[in-house]
């Protein structure tokens, strides 16, 4: 997909993407690379072929480390070492997230802390890392949300709770950095059919069901969040910080 607005202040900007090599991740990914921006990513699975992908399509390849963004340790080195490839980063995606289903009865406190550790804890600790290397030069950071939390959906409850926190974080740190020039906003995306979704929940009576909430009368995908998404990174928003925009077709309002 053609991105239909060129931001040239993220020509050479140093990015750093969560779950960048797949879904809304990859598309964020390229996006950004074809802004001109130096991007690297982290993610569990293999993405040496989407990097080479990416080389082909670009005439450069994306930094890619593999590892689990839970260890925070791990993630910080990870942005280290992408500073030290592209300078300090001026740009943080954290986009990568799990809506595994679960309900409330079969919920384990073990499995409520790997999930506020996939999607809360990782986020705020990246966002501490991104925080420190910008300092005072200012910067942009977008944490992904979802409109789950705000249409009130069941069926991945911990999942919806981490939604409303990242927004409530999102809310916090914008009031504590931006003395530093850094901003930070949330996007809550709709429902985006990667292949993962498609793959695992996306029932015919399900997307008919969502299609019908939608104003707009045509089902998200990656690429249809990676304008707004730029647009949050890029000087375009600069006197944007503590927001949280929807991107989903018109299903949810918010003001």
């Amino acid at each position: 997909m053609t991105q239909p607005a060129t931001f040239h202040d993220l020509n050479g900007a140093s990015v750093y993407i969560t779950g960048g090599g797949s879904g809304v991740g990859a598309a964020l990914t390229d996006g950004f690379m074809a802004q001109g921006a130096n991007v690297a990513f982290i993610g569990r699975s293999d993405a040496s072929g989407f990097v080479e992908e990416m080389r082909d399509k670009h005439g450069r390849a994306p930094l890619f480390m593999q590892g689990d963004m839970t260890d925070t340790e791990l993630l910080h080195a990870t942005m280290a070492n992408a500073a030290e490839a592209h300078g300090p980063l001026s740009v943080l995606i954290n986009n990568a997230a799990n809506d595994q289903r679960h309900s409330l009865a079969e919920t384990t406190t073990e499995f409520w802390d790997w999930m506020i550790e996939v999607n809360l804890k990782a986020y705020f600790f990246a966002c501490q890392e991104a925080a420190r290397q910008m300092g005072n030069k200012g910067g942009s950071i977008v944490n992904f949300s979802s409109i789950s939390y705000l249409m009130g959906n069941s069926g991945y409850p911990i999942y919806t709770t981490s939604n409303a926190g990242i927004t409530g974080m999102t809310r916090s740190l914008a009031r504590e950095l931006g003395p530093q020039n850094i901003r930070v906003n949330a996007l809550a995306p709709g429902w985006v059919l990667t292949q993962k979704q498609l793959d695992m929940w996306a029932t015919p009576e399900d997307l008919a069901a969502h299609l019908e909430r939608q104003c707009l009368k045509e089902h998200l995908k990656p690429e249809d969040i990676v304008a707004p998404t730029l647009f949050l990174a890029s000087n375009a928003s600069h006197a944007m910080t503590g927001q949280c925009m929807v991107v989903d077709g018109g299903v949810v309002t918010t003001g």
